[in-house]
């Protein structure tokens, strides 16, 4: 199990250079999360521009195929010596990414980004106020479903495709399912061994779907070329961070940073895709990610009095 996160207070009263060692320790699982946000979210930015030549499910497609074929190449995960228990989280780790991507590039190719992960992550929020289990959290559920009903447009959805926000919402089911075969993934196997694994699952379950939709527009080579950036960008890069920050914080703690999504997300649609926000909108998401972070400080607050 991972240690509790460390308080200010006993942070003061450590020895000498003790406690800013255990800071540097904490900040270095927050910075991989954040790392890890910045690059998913500009290479959906990237993505999207791509949907016109290959659709949506062949964006899924190749960057799930060209993240599998980099991170196979490089990790180089022996498959010897692992229980059945193993495989099946690693199975399970890679059916769930590959739903995960296809539902949330389904949703953007409907609505903007910005709205599109502020549905995302109600998943990963469901799972940071179930795992506390504190009536406070009754708060923070309030005021996500307070951002909801905005941005739907008076909890109708009018100003949304309510498609695409179907998708958007299915997608974060299966990232909170993510968060939880992540941990698991990296507690069984080396390195990034069991991210390598599965993401290749992943990519021989994507590919009859990105066949299926975009065909031989999958092998031109330009579509190939930005394919494999959104690979770097939105797989390879952010899952590993990802991993390798859940092997030093807790599931909780991890879905309520990955909060701050929204808002990278927003900034990456306005930056690349030209997608204003509304002011309607804009505060729509300040309310989910409020609610975000106030779950995991309500989280993190249990941990430190060992409740």
């Amino acid at each position: 199990m991972n240690p509790g996160p460390q308080t200010a207070e006993q942070a003061t009263v450590a020895p000498d250079g003790v406690g800013s060692s255990r800071a540097r320790r904490g900040a270095g699982p927050v910075g991989l999360v954040l790392g890890g946000c910045v690059s998913v979210q500009f290479g959906a930015a990237v993505a999207v521009t791509l949907m016109p030549r290959a659709g949506a499910l062949g964006v899924v497609t190749i960057r799930l195929v060209a993240a599998a074929v980099v991170l196979l190449l490089v990790c180089r995960p022996k498959v010897r010596g692992y229980t059945r228990a193993d495989w099946g989280t690693v199975l399970v780790f890679g059916a769930t990414m590959a739903a995960m991507n296809g539902l949330f590039y389904q949703a953007v190719a409907r609505i903007p980004l910005g709205p599109a992960v502020t549905l995302e992550v109600l998943g990963p929020l469901a799972l940071s106020v179930l795992a506390s289990r504190r009536a406070v959290n009754a708060l923070w559920a309030g005021l996500a479903l307070g951002g909801v009903f905005l941005l739907g447009g008076a909890g109708g959805f009018g100003g949304l495709d309510p498609v695409g926000a179907a998708f958007a919402v299915g997608a974060g089911v299966m990232w909170a399912t993510y968060i939880v075969f992540s941990s698991r993934t990296g507690r069984r196997f080396p390195q990034a061994d069991g991210l390598a694994l599965a993401m290749a699952v992943g990519a021989v379950l994507s590919l009859p779907f990105g066949f299926a939709e975009s065909g031989s527009k999958l092998l031109v080579p330009t579509t190939l070329a930005l394919g494999a950036a959104v690979a770097v960008l939105s797989s390879v890069l952010p899952y590993t961070l990802e991993l390798l920050a859940l092997r030093r914080m807790p599931a909780p703690t991890f879905a309520v940073l990955m909060s701050l999504e929204p808002a990278i997300a927003g900034t990456a649609g306005f930056l690349i895709l030209h997608q204003a926000l509304s002011w309607t909108d804009a505060l729509a998401i300040a309310l989910v990610v409020a609610a975000s972070m106030g779950a995991v400080r309500t989280q993190v607050g249990s941990a430190a009095r060992g409740e």
